[in-house]
């Protein structure tokens, strides 16, 4: 991690929403999901906020060989956005506590607050998680 990963940082993140990242996509083995209202879907906002936050921290890592993961969700989605609507995203980062980077986002798609909340990130070493990776995938063979 760079000395330029502080907390107070912030960026703003831009996205336009396209009928695949709607509910009917999102799990398209479900007849559930299928039959729903054409909007946003929760499980893609959650990877739109989780985006943004990596967007914001690239330039602060030594990317490639430094990434982060995502390790807590806490925030709202509370109004449906329909394709064709750009959403904006705000991220500041709150805290830096070694690896760990807690983050607030909000999110709004020009007529309504779409979401706000919390997240938690790790940064990793890449190599370091893919051999602990590695080894867990082996485990799971060898039983």
């Amino acid at each position: 991690m760079k000395d330029s990963l502080q907390a107070g940082l912030t960026y703003q993140f831009k996205f336009t929403v396209s009928v695949n990242k709607t509910v009917p996509h999102l799990y398209t083995e479900s007849a559930l999901f299928r039959q729903m209202p054409e909007v946003l879907a929760t499980g893609y906002l959650v990877g739109l906020l989780e985006w943004a936050c990596i967007e914001a921290i690239k330039p602060h890592l030594d990317w490639p060989r430094e990434q982060s993961l995502g390790t807590h969700v806490n925030f709202s989605h509370i109004a449906a956005t329909p394709p064709g609507m750009t959403i904006t995203v705000n991220v500041r980062l709150d805290k830096v506590e070694g690896r760990k980077l807690t983050f607030t986002l909000s999110a709004h798609d020009g007529v309504d607050k779409i979401s706000e909340g919390t997240h938690i990130r790790h940064v990793i070493d890449v190599d370091r998680f893919n051999a602990k990776l590695s080894a867990k995938a082996k485990k799971l063979k060898a039983e």
